[in-house]
């Protein structure tokens, strides 16, 4: 009995050491095949490098409205966030005290004149006697002191009277300008011109053309210009050379041109105050608005590119996956100067012609085996 349990139990230990066997040698028989990867190559080349600077929009002309005189507003004539000429009457004031200040002043006037009228009569009286000395010589000098003095009254009361009609005239306020206007500060019946009550009733701004203020540093500034002066850039002997960016991600439709830099760097910040200016036609940028400007800011003789679709981006910091001379798959941090059409510059962590992953690249995990497939990037970018 026993000597048949031995044999039994040694054929079924080499069983299973022949399973094991041929399972293993199964297992390395069915291993994958490495994963094929497209891979673009790196090249070099001389590309424009742009820079993008986040500003503000401002109207071609932003033109406050002033209650110039205080006052109740009786009346507001314009359609709120509508388009005015210039000249149209906006907002009116009661007249009702300037008017009656008008009559006072024209009282003073008449007063004045009729004055006027009996020094002179004395003084014409007074001077035949004064010629033949029928009157004293000071008699003379208090005529015509007089007199001057009574010019004088009417002098000061045609100004008062021209003061109390220009301020009966502010209370009728009119548009200085075509444009756009905006919403009302103040309403029928509000005491205005006077703080904390409103001053500024309205703004009036045309926005045929928009001006966009932004700031660069004073380090870009100067490697700007030098720039500029080294290589002639074409763009920039041109009238409009910048474009804007709005808020939505797309490109406005008309570029734009810078209109002055600032004289002096901003001692606190560091930084020079830059002005362009767009065309706006269609009227679709609106004042306060931001938008970012981009502009060509340099030339790279060599620049390294890699396309944007390539690279990872997490918290500013990018990185790629490479194919190595070993054909396994390595991460690479680089660091990004600039950008060029749908490409990032790469300033360092790549050299020329190495191979970078192009497509799946979350399949992909470091130190993994792939079969690499040269493919060409075509830019998806219209300023090819």
């Amino acid at each position: 009995m026993y000597p048949k349990l031995i044999y039994s139990s040694k054929k079924f230990f080499f069983v299973l050491i022949f399973v094991a066997f041929f399972s293993c040698n199964n297992d390395k028989n069915q291993q994958a095949p490495p994963l094929k990867v497209k891979v673009i190559k790196l090249i070099q080349k001389q590309v424009p490098i742009y820079q993008t600077y986040v500003g503000q929009v401002f109207g071609y002309k932003d033109i406050p409205i002033r209650a110039r005189v205080d006052g109740y507003l009786m009346g507001i004539h314009f359609k709120e966030g509508g388009r005015v000429k210039k000249g149209q009457l906006l907002y009116s004031i009661d007249p009702q005290p300037y008017q009656a200040k008008v009559a006072e002043s024209m009282g003073q006037l008449a007063k004045a004149k009729t004055e006027l009228v009996r020094a002179d009569n004395e003084l014409k009286r007074i001077q035949p006697l004064a010629d033949m000395n029928a009157v004293s010589q000071s008699d003379l000098d208090a005529a015509k002191a007089e007199y001057d003095a009574a010019q004088a009254s009417v002098e000061a009361a045609e100004a008062n009277l021209r003061l109390t009609k220009i301020n009966l005239s502010y209370t009728r306020i009119k548009s200085p300008i075509s444009g756009l206007i905006g919403k009302s500060e103040a309403k029928e019946g509000e005491y205005v011109g006077k703080s904390p009550n409103p001053v500024i009733l309205n703004t009036v701004s045309r926005i045929d053309t928009i001006l966009v203020e932004f700031f660069i540093t004073e380090a870009e500034y100067l490697r700007f210009f030098r720039k500029i002066s080294k290589y002639k850039i074409p763009e920039y002997d041109k009238d409009n050379n910048l474009e804007l960016i709005l808020a939505d991600g797309s490109v406005h439709d008309y570029k734009g041109k810078i209109n002055f830099i600032n004289r002096n760097v901003d001692p606190k910040t560091g930084a020079i105050l830059v002005q362009a200016s767009f065309p706006n036609p269609k009227r679709l940028i609106r004042p306060g608005q931001y938008a970012k400007v981009k502009a060509l800011v340099d030339i790279a003789d060599s620049a390294l590119i890699v396309p944007q679709r390539c690279v990872k981006e997490l918290q500013g910091q990018y990185s790629v996956f490479i194919v190595n001379q070993e054909n396994k798959i390595e991460n690479r941090q680089i660091a990004v100067s600039g950008f060029y059409q749908d490409y990032y510059i790469v300033s360092s962590g790549l050299r020329a012609n190495e191979k970078v992953v192009f497509e799946g690249i979350q399949k992909l995990v470091p130190d993994m085996a792939v079969l690499p497939e040269i493919v060409k990037f075509n830019t998806q970018s219209p300023n090819k």
